[in-house]
């Protein structure tokens, strides 16, 4: 293969690069900070694709941000599972991270059915809501064999969401009767993203923050578990042919072994510096942003005019009852 031919493919990863990095540049202003780059970065594509149309000439560039930057940025997420923090806080933690997925998930499906609403999406954002926000809604949707639209829309509206939830709760924390910790646990069991739950937990200082990560934490650990259980659940309900077609995401063994290594390797046989830690924390999001441009470069503003409102106000619903649940149950 000559030059030429990787020509196409290099100039995709390139132009969603710069997209990310432009979406992390604008994340710094004031409001788009509380939004995050992933989805401001997701609006960018969106916009670049109304104003201009999809980039043909580089789309395979395009596609492998979406598709495998995606995995891969699945996998090293795992280093941000501490599997000890779970172990030592045991079955209650893990009990009430799986009341929150069935509730989210169950009642996102149901609110589908009754207004009407596009499954498909508002599946992905049930996952989202119950899981961890994007990153959950990228690991499915190679099993759910959800379109690339409907996974970017997804994530986009979860992000928006997400953040005006944790903003809301930092407003309320001060008039609730609860303590710090208690505060914190309400906060990683109920909100959407790893980012929410920190925004929303860090005003109440180490112990508060503390808790709202490790209560986060047996909801991402959950992740797998889930999604092997969605595949024997969408190979018991299709055909033959759809059976065989369903493969089995290997990168979510990626993301097992780097949370083990993570857990158990780093800190025990070696320890990794705190700046070699965060800098492949910042290149994750940074490949994760990249992912969600290839995305977003799909999605038609035509469409989310017409699918995404409704979805978008039923996640609300969902997200509100969510939160009363989990404060009950803290």
């Amino acid at each position: 293969m000559n030059h030429t031919s990787y020509q196409p493919l290099l100039k995709g990863i390139g132009f969603t690069a710069i997209v990310a990095a432009v979406g992390f540049l604008l994340a710094m202003l004031p409001l788009l900070n509380q939004v995050g780059p992933l989805a401001t970065a997701i609006l960018l594509a969106v916009l670049y694709r109304h104003f201009f149309g999809y980039p043909e000439s580089i789309r395979t560039g395009i596609h492998f941000s979406a598709k495998k930057l995606l995995r891969l940025a699945i996998i090293l997420f795992g280093l941000k599972l501490n599997i000890n923090v779970i172990l030592q806080e045991g079955f209650p933690l893990l009990l009430k991270g799986t009341v929150v997925i069935v509730f989210a998930i169950g009642l996102m499906l149901f609110l589908a059915k009754l207004f009407n609403a596009d499954r498909s999406m508002m599946a992905l954002l049930g996952i989202g809501t119950g899981i961890c926000g994007a990153s959950a809604i990228a690991a499915v949707t190679p099993i759910l064999k959800a379109k690339e639209e409907d996974t970017a829309i997804s994530a986009g509206v979860i992000s928006v969401v997400g953040t005006l939830f944790a903003i809301v709760y930092t407003l309320i924390r001060p008039l609730l009767p609860v303590d710090a910790e208690a505060y914190g646990m309400w906060a990683g069991i109920s909100l959407h993203e790893v980012a929410n739950v920190a925004l929303a937990g860090e005003p109440a200082g180490d112990e508060g923050l503390g808790m709202a990560l490790v209560a986060k934490l047996s909801r991402v650990f959950l992740l797998v578990p889930f999604s092997l259980l969605l595949i024997w659940f969408m190979k018991k309900k299709g055909t033959e042919e759809s059976r065989s077609s369903i493969a089995f995401p290997w990168f979510l063994v990626g993301f097992i072994l780097m949370s083990l290594f993570g857990s158990f390797v780093n800190g025990s046989v070696f320890t990794m510096p705190a700046e070699a830690m965060n800098a492949i924390s910042t290149l994750t999001s940074f490949i994760l942003t990249m992912a969600m441009v290839g995305l977003g470069l799909s999605v038609s503003l035509h469409d989310v005019r017409h699918r995404a409102l409704k979805p978008m106000l039923l996640l609300i619903v969902t997200s509100i009852l969510l939160s009363v649940l989990t404060y009950w149950i803290i």
